[in-house]
């Protein structure tokens, strides 16, 4: 277990004392794919750290469509906004896969961020990561074409999860079309006009769960 928190980013710098302290006080929860977690509105009292899977952060309109916020998957955390502000919780959380979580208490939580500067400034890092990432969705959302935003959210999610052999990148994901169509803010039929033009030219390769970028055609 403590190799699996060697992983996790925000936990970097901490030794391996510190890293079994972090397991004794905590949770570890296996989720089979489609568990919900928590959801958008809910007061928020858990902080959580990914050891495995994946796990969509979204929000819901009134009339039910969904628009995935982010992804996160392992070695990454989420959860901390509500417990910082007190207030409920910006969204739902659900998992895309069999998942195992690592759970803290807010009471927990706040301990650690407490005792150990390093996580208080990788929690800090990470919530400007978020606004920088929210801020840059809003301006292509205003001034980028459907097609552009489908290639920089896929370029993205190649960049965030994929692995590289040669002039392939392979990444695995555990989205659907409808899935992918929220992330890149377009409609499905314009997501799927775009994947049908890239596997033409063959720059992009659907599989089971996967997908394939080749960067030479996608330069070309």
């Amino acid at each position: 277990m403590i190799e699996w928190l060697k992983k996790v980013s925000l936990f970097d710098n901490l030794n391996d004392e510190q890293l079994e302290h972090i397991l004794r006080i905590s949770h570890r929860r296996s989720l089979a794919a489609g568990t919900t977690l928590f959801h958008e509105k809910e007061m928020g009292l858990t902080f959580y750290v990914v050891l495995s899977g994946s796990i969509k952060l979204f929000t819901r309109s009134n009339t039910g469509e969904e628009k995935i916020l982010s992804l996160v998957n392992s070695g990454e955390s989420f959860g901390e906004l509500s417990l910082l502000d007190g207030r409920p919780r910006s969204a739902t959380a659900q998992t895309l896969e069999p998942t195992t979580v690592l759970e803290l208490s807010s009471e927990q939580f706040m301990d650690l961020l407490q005792a150990h500067f390093d996580i208080t400034r990788g929690i800090l890092a990470e919530l400007c990561r978020r606004l920088r990432t929210t801020n840059e969705h809003v301006n292509d959302l205003t001034f980028l074409d459907g097609r552009t935003r489908v290639l920089k959210n896929l370029i993205a999610l190649a960049n965030k999860n994929g692995k590289r052999d040669g002039n392939i990148i392979s990444i695995p994901v555990s989205l659907n079309y409808d899935e992918l169509a929220q992330m890149a803010g377009v409609t499905k039929a314009v997501l799927s006009e775009v994947i049908r033009e890239l596997e033409s030219r063959g720059v992009l390769q659907f599989g089971i769960n996967e997908y394939k970028l080749n960067l030479l055609k996608l330069r070309g």
